[in-house]
């Protein structure tokens, strides 16, 4: 792994360049070093583009983890979505309370539980170069995708925005001169079907490539309204999804990559259930039955969402070996989700409901614009560096409305966001052993809101706030297999302003900005030959001004509010092995302690349960000074395995599983006996045979099995009058075919 002038191998993000497939942590790859011999297994080469320029994973001095497309397609064969990575990736965790849009992303512990569809996140999801800023278009179905990479701790230097916890990058396949593609279909339990085509090639010879990818999802209604006797009421979905893009290379000095994309999702948002919770018990009781709810609405918590969005990536190769790039981008979306908060009805429960609540929530005319432009030098050279601008603006309606134009009374308001910022950032090879890199972006970031129909008077609300974000980090090579790393960066993440309590006759509220600053040391090999990657950091954070989002309470609240700080500790650890040619294993491993540090700060709490934080004024409000972060998981643990048997042909026949362990995990920010998690799991297996047919296309066969066991596991709360939470998916049994196009 060492980096000397000569060996060091930094490409420059370009169109022209494509991302190598990995699986890093994850799944498994059989690919063979150039230096190995040809009978022993060696992990695969990872290239990376956490640097805004192409490098090999090992060679990067941040806590980062990437796994190709193919090593994500056994989690989302059986219908999962983008929420499927949660505890599958140390110090990742992910979950939602809007079904399969506005995931929730949590890194190190530091997330949000907002479930406002204006929701900040320290998480920044970005797909294809584009951050997705609103809780929706981060929920874009993920199908043909070249490579995920997760990079932990603050961001911000050279990525968009509200990076304090790290970033989520996913990179589609992109259009080639080569023509190839895939198909793949999914049958499994619950009438769940799973269709997904890609198809790309040259369009004119070295000039023009193209590539057409789409997906189409079903999955049967399967929970039945036993108040309403209707079977099959709820539980399904249909979704479809689509994107293009054209690769236009016409010379050697300029390329752009145009993209376009769409989904449209129609079905159930999550299933709420009343009383599933024994006051002092966080177990499930038998109020909890898979297939069944007692809804008093015959609108079984409907959800519709659609929105597209469009790119451009420009660059322009300079004679003196600069590179100049522009990505434009374009995103739309609008729909709503309904669901029936109190799990139940007040006849038959189950268990004691004090009232009914039932509520709307929707988005409109969802409009963000973001361009970019950024100048990077040749990296030939000793010294490399980048100088940016980036621009961001998003405008969007939110309406909350109760069932049948009842309580609450139909409320709508307006966000508004406008941030620019301009960043720089340089690399520096001190010697053949050790790199120096510093960035820094500073930040304008202003957010307003207005009322556009509300049942009260609402004054226009704004916040702004400028701040800098930066980061410093040393990369010393120990030997050409191991090196040692450590980092120090600042995040920022703007003021938030929160309008979903003004449907309930209560103000906005308004959470001032968070900054964040973080140290990490790290340490990577490729020990036993290139047999297996070994990659360890511990790190340390704090977070000034933390933005928390207080639910529930007697009031029935839903405000922003800020802490005066959270820290964070603990370390992770990524490892893959060949044990043999034909078995690789990998394993991961995290630990998150997190707490909050503040004297004053007090919170509603729930009205059936056994709370643990104390009331020292007696006013009803507990204080969490203290507490652990809310859905911050004490520990991730997850393996894979994979073992082949060669057969005829180059054929194999294979098995493949994959485990992940959750440690305990507090929903809210108060604690309780009920609502925490610990000792969450789930497996899954797939075994087949992967062969090649006449035409030297290759295909795989299998059987798989999601949540094997039909674990059923508490993976959220609300808090509300009754003891009342969520759970993951059932079991699903199906069988796969995929085969590629060439």
């Amino acid at each position: 792994m060492i980096k000397t002038l000569s060996t060091r191998k930094h490409l420059q993000l370009a169109g022209a360049s494509a991302i190598a497939l990995s699986a890093a942590c994850i799944a498994p790859t059989t690919a063979m070093a150039q230096d190995a011999a040809p009978t022993s297994a060696t992990v695969e080469t990872i290239i990376v583009t956490t640097t805004r320029r192409e490098e090999n994973i090992q060679d990067i001095a941040n806590s980062v983890t990437a796994a190709s497309g193919e090593a994500l397609a056994p989690f989302t064969e059986g219908g999962a979505d983008i929420l499927s990575l949660g505890a599958r990736i140390p110090s990742v965790y992910a979950e939602s309370s809007n079904g399969r849009v506005a995931p929730r992303f949590y890194i190190r512990g530091l997330g949000n539980t907002d479930f406002d569809l204006a929701a900040s996140q320290p998480v920044s999801v970005i797909m294809d170069n584009v951050v997705m800023e609103n809780v929706i278009l981060k929920s874009f179905p993920l199908f043909d995708v070249a490579q995920v990479e997760i990079a932990r701790g603050p961001q911000g230097t050279l990525f968009g925005r509200n990076t304090t916890a790290g970033t989520i990058k996913f990179d589609s396949v992109r259009p080639s001169q080569e023509t190839d593609g895939y198909v793949s279909v999914t049958a499994g339990s619950y009438g769940t079907m799973n269709l997904e085509a890609a198809m790309g090639g040259a369009v004119i010879e070295d000039v023009l490539s193209a590539r057409l990818s789409l997906l189409s999802q079903h999955r049967d209604d399967w929970i039945d309204n036993g108040f309403t006797g209707e079977d099959n009421a709820l539980g399904g979905h249909d979704e479809m999804a689509g994107r293009a893009q054209l690769f236009f290379t016409p010379n050697d000095s300029f390329d752009a990559l145009l993209n376009v994309h769409a989904r449209s999702l129609t079905g159930t948002s999550a299933v709420f259930r009343a009383n599933i919770l024994t006051p002092g018990s966080n177990s499930l009781n038998g109020n909890f039955v898979r297939d069944e709810v007692y809804y008093d609405s015959t609108f079984n918590n409907p959800q519709a969402y659609d929105n597209w969005g469009s790119s451009a990536t420009l660059n322009f190769y300079i004679d003196s070996g600069l590179t100049l790039t522009s990505i434009s981008a374009y995103e739309s979306a609008e729909g709503y989700s309904l669901g029936d908060i109190d799990g139940g009805n007040l006849v038959t429960g189950p268990g004691f409901i004090p009232f009914p609540s039932e509520t709307q929530d929707g988005i409109d005319t969802l409009e963000q614009f973001t361009q970019e432009l950024r100048l990077a030098s040749d990296d030939s050279q000793a010294t490399s560096w980048q100088v940016g601008a980036y621009y961001f603006e998003s405008e969007f309606d939110i309406t909350t409305v109760g069932p049948n134009g009842g309580f609450p009374p139909s409320t709508t308001v307006r966000h508004g966001n406008t941030l620019w910022s301009a960043f720089g950032q340089v690399s520096h090879q001190v010697s053949d052993n050790l790199e120096l890199s510093g960035g820094v972006r500073f930040t304008s970031d202003s957010k307003d809101l207005v009322g556009v129909v509300t049942s009260i008077p609402v004054a226009p609300v704004s916040a702004s706030d400028e701040q800098l974000s930066w980061d410093l980090s040393a990369y010393y090579d120990l030997d050409d297999r191991q090196a040692v790393f450590a980092r120090l960066a600042r995040g920022f993440r703007g003021p938030s302003i929160q309008a979903r309590d003004v449907a309930f006759f209560s103000q906005p509220s308004v959470a001032d900005s968070e900054t964040s600053t973080s140290f990490e040391v790290g340490y990577k090999s490729e020990p036993l030959d290139g047999r297996a990657r070994f990659n360890a950091t511990a790190f340390y954070y704090q977070v000034d001004d933390l933005q928390l989002s207080a639910v529930g309470g007697a009031g029935n609240l839903v405000q922003l509010v800020n802490a005066d700080r959270g820290v964070g500790y603990g370390f992770e650890i990524d490892s893959e092995i060949f044990v043999t040619d034909n078995l690789f294993v990998t394993a991961g491993f995290s630990w998150n302690e997190t707490e909050l540090q503040d004297n004053d700060l007090e919170v509603g709490v729930c009205a059936q349960c056994t709370v643990l934080d104390p009331d020292a004024d007696i006013d009803g409000f507990h204080e969490v000074d203290g507490n652990p972060f809310p859905q911050a998981p004490d520990y991730i643990l997850s393996l894979t395995a994979r073992y082949s048997i060669p057969a005829g042909n180059g054929g194999e026949w294979f098995a493949f599983t994959d485990w992940y362990y959750q440690g305990r995990t507090n929903l809210f920010l108060y604690e309780s006996e009920e609502f925490y998690s610990d000792g969450n799991f789930e497996g899954g297996l797939r075994v087949g045979y992967a062969g090649e047919l006449s035409g030297g296309q290759d295909y795989e066969i299998a059987l798989f099995a999601r949540n094997i066991t039909d674990e059923e596991n508490l993976v959220g709360g609300i808090d509300f009058n009754n003891n009342t939470g969520f759970v993951n998916e059932p079991r699903i049994v199906g069988a796969s075919f995929r085969a590629s196009l060439n």
